[in-house]
């Protein structure tokens, strides 16, 4: 899921190539991408697009007459940015929006059709999709700490939460707790001063350094490829790969959809976190260290 590199980096090429551009049409493939019925989206239909904004995860595009576009791009939801009038794929393309010499063009490369389009009239419409999720690069430490310490949940849930910080997702998440040197299970009530002014500056460092990354990656173009997974991460999709600092085995937890990603060595004084499904397969056996995991790996042929 785009989180918020991807996402900054999305609404800077839109402005680039589209601000104050005429919106002439939309074209929508698929009837379960729009969630709302009033007002119609033909309303849209030769306005002026005015302005972008994030809103949690979701991309807001301000035209004129107060109306905002909402786009929710879930997992796999993609932006591409074509030449006018180009038609939709069959198997992704969900929506297009042809402006006076562009189209941007909505594809979800997944067969569970998630992303979502909210046409609303107003800033109070607007502010009822808002999860309440604190900006994680504006929030000062005493305020961070206050929502931190709110709920009692893991670190992982607690930076993925959409009602407690805004845009931070399951990869950039991984890293901000390898950054932090601090367990992606630890309950959030239980952080001390100092591992809370440590995470803190965390989220700033990985959001920001990765935001420039990306920006220089896409060399100004409009962002084609957007992913979760790049080499240049510390843990985030690298199990089995040497962390960069300390040089042990990345390890993983998996659950569900999602895979946490974390370093024994740097993040949890070197425990293994019990995984799901290799907790189920070895019961009382399970590992306290990794020594005793790449074991069990050589003499019982686990993965």
């Amino acid at each position: 899921m785009p989180e918020y590199p991807d996402l900054t980096l999305y609404l800077e090429a839109v402005e680039q190539q589209l601000l104050g551009k005429t919106l002439e049409r939309v074209r929508i493939a698929s009837p379960f991408l729009l969630r709302t019925h009033d007002p119609k989206v033909t309303l849209l239909d030769g306005k002026a697009l005015t302005g972008t904004r994030r809103l949690g995860k979701r991309l807001v595009f301000v035209f004129e007459g107060e109306l905002f576009l909402v786009l929710h791009l879930m997992i796999a939801g993609r932006l591409r940015l074509r030449p006018k009038g180009e038609a939709l794929s069959r198997k992704v393309g969900l929506a297009a929006f042809d402006f006076s010499d562009a189209t941007l063009v909505l594809t979800e490369a997944s067969p569970k059709k998630r992303a979502s389009l909210h046409l609303l009239r107003g800033e109070a419409a607007l502010a009822e999709l808002d999860a309440g999720g604190l900006e994680p690069l504006s929030t000062p430490l005493p305020a961070f700490a206050e929502r931190m310490r709110s709920e009692n949940h893991t670190l992982k849930r607690s930076l993925t939460d959409p009602h407690l910080f805004a845009a931070i997702g399951n990869a950039y998440s991984d890293e901000i707790l390898h950054r932090a040197q601090l367990s992606p299970v630890q309950l959030s009530q239980r952080l001390d001063d100092a591992q809370l002014a440590r995470l803190h500056a965390a989220i700033r460092e990985v959001l920001e350094e990765w935001t420039e990354r990306l920006r220089k990656k896409s060399r100004g173009r409009f962002p084609e490829k957007v992913t979760a997974f790049h080499a240049e991460m510390a843990v985030h999709g690298k199990y089995g790969q040497p962390c960069p600092v300390c040089g042990t085995a990345v390890q993983r937890i998996r659950r569900a959809e999602n895979e946490v990603n974390y370093c024994p060595q740097c993040q949890t004084g070197g425990k293994l976190l019990a995984d799901r499904s290799l907790s189920r397969l070895l019961h009382e056996d399970w590992p306290e260290t990794l020594e005793e995991l790449e074991e069990l790996k050589r003499t019982r042929r686990i993965h």
